[in-house]
């Protein structure tokens, strides 16, 4: 069994792209849809930059979905592959849940781009800059992680509160777990980090503090934005970030990627229940992000990224 699996916030780069277009008129087909459906000329920001311009929330969960998209697109309009006959589940990392569900015919493209600009827009307003941040604690499973959350969280705080929000934002993989929250919290984590028993803690150049309660405002958006949009039942199904289970009905899956604006990433969980499922083969499109992570989870399975059009080629050879 296979599992076509895509990238989330952090996969973007200047130059993203960029061969595969000048190589595939049908990957210049999905850069052009995505920029008529913002009216901004997207695409050429992700080709040339500048790079202060593209790591802006609003604009890499777009080019990020769109990279991979195009990819996916190329495979099956010029290679004659089918998602829904090559791949039994699709999963996606935060964004890449869009991605994922854009991927196998849920949401459309053009519709897919849209609520990602709204969704970066929103995560970014939902609290003023320097309030919030994010770090990665390495070397330290979940329940360490909790651990020093918990503890960065308690006690008296600059503002006077009662304590901070500290929280578990992606348990990444065995070895990689981030955290989000108030700035001061995520800090005294980074400090407490390896006396509690990680190997080390990095504080992260995100511009919000993503997949924390600091982002109901963002939540709030995105609920009244999905409740109108068009989302069809998955061509297979998708296997949820916030619950590490597979979905199928719309209703469900617009409650989850509500629940998932505030709610913890479960990458690790999911991997291993997708190979529990019976997935034996991961395939990432657009970046090689996600790919590393499923070795590290599980290591006996087959995992591939698929980014250039050597790489697609290479994958029609296998599939």
């Amino acid at each position: 069994m296979r599992a076509f699996i895509f990238p989330g916030q952090g996969s973007q780069s200047v130059g993203m792209g960029k061969a595969l277009a000048e190589a595939s008129a049908v990957a210049r087909a999905v850069f052009q849809e995505v920029d008529d459906a913002l009216g901004q000329h997207l695409f050429r920001l992700m080709s040339d930059g500048p790079k202060e311009q593209l790591e802006l929330t609003e604009n890499a969960q777009p080019a990020i979905m769109a990279n991979a998209i195009a990819t996916l697109r190329v495979l099956e309009q010029e290679g004659g592959v089918r998602l829904a006959d090559k791949a039994d589940y699709v999963a996606g990392h935060s964004l890449g849940e869009y991605t994922a569900l854009c991927a196998a015919g849920a949401i459309d493209l053009a519709t897919t781009a849209r609520l990602l600009k709204l969704r970066g827009q929103a995560m970014q307003a939902a609290v003023p800059v320097g309030v919030g941040a994010m770090a990665a604690l390495l070397g330290a499973d979940l329940a360490k992680a909790r651990a020093i959350a918990e503890a960065a969280a308690a006690g008296p705080t600059l503002e006077g509160r009662d304590s901070w929000v500290c929280t578990i934002a992606n348990d990444n993989d065995v070895s990689q777990v981030v955290i989000s929250g108030h700035r001061g919290a995520i800090e005294r984590a980074v400090a407490l980090a390896k006396e509690m028993g990680a190997k080390r803690a990095v504080l992260l150049q995100v511009s919000a503090p993503f997949h924390s309660p600091l982002m109901q405002a963002a939540a709030d958006a995105m609920e009244k934005a999905l409740a109108e949009a068009r989302i069809d039942a998955p061509l297979v199904p998708l296997f949820a970030n916030v619950t590490a289970t597979p979905v199928g009905d719309p209703d469900t899956i617009r409650r989850l990627l509500v629940e998932q604006v505030t709610g913890m990433v479960r990458w690790r969980e999911s991997v291993l229940a997708l190979q529990a499922a019976g997935v034996e083969r991961f395939v990432e499109f657009g970046a090689k992000v996600l790919t590393p992570m499923v070795n590290r989870i599980a290591g006996d399975v087959e995992a591939v990224s698929v980014v250039t059009m050597d790489d697609v080629e290479a994958l029609i050879k296998v599939l």
